[in-house]
């Protein structure tokens, strides 16, 4: 056996191929955004193997969840009934968003939102300067959007 083959073998064994059952058992959600999807029947608790990667939380009376990404990457999300039996284990994949125009210039990167306009954002793995720069001034935006006062005028 080739040395290829043998390493495709050893792929497949270790991690298994099983592509219809690789798209049902993905959920898929873009950073910063959130998705809601159908909660399994019976489940009371919800796991989510990296809080850095998504969050999840079950919505009252509605049989739905909602994973909200907040990182990118992949990690598990595992549902569990009154019993502590496992009900359910789906992958969650964080993507990034598709109107986002990344610009790099070395080790330097900059976001901006594209939608339709481009404007500074802050994505993961930006430029730590204009992260803190443009997420400070998006958090001072937000804070006072939320009702909070104005910061004293400098002298």
């Amino acid at each position: 056996m080739s040395s290829r083959l043998w390493l495709a073998a050893a792929f497949v064994l270790a991690f298994g191929a099983s592509p219809a059952r690789a798209e049902t058992d993905l959920i898929a959600v873009t950073l910063d955004q959130a998705k809601i999807a159908k909660l399994p029947a019976g489940a009371t608790t919800l796991i989510i193997g990296n809080p850095m990667i998504a969050d999840v939380a079950m919505l009252k009376n509605n049989n739905s969840m909602v994973i909200t990404g907040k990182g990118f990457g992949q990690t598990n999300l595992i549902a569990i009934d009154a019993g502590g039996t496992i009900i359910e284990e789906k992958q969650v994949r964080v993507l990034p968003a598709k109107t986002v125009l990344v610009l790099q210039n070395g080790t330097s990167r900059i976001s901006y939102a594209c939608n339709p306009q481009c404007m500074p954002t802050v994505q993961l793995g930006d430029d730590d300067k204009m992260f803190s720069e443009a997420g400070g001034q998006i958090s001072t935006r937000n804070n006072y959007a939320a009702g909070a006062a104005a910061p004293a005028a400098a002298k």
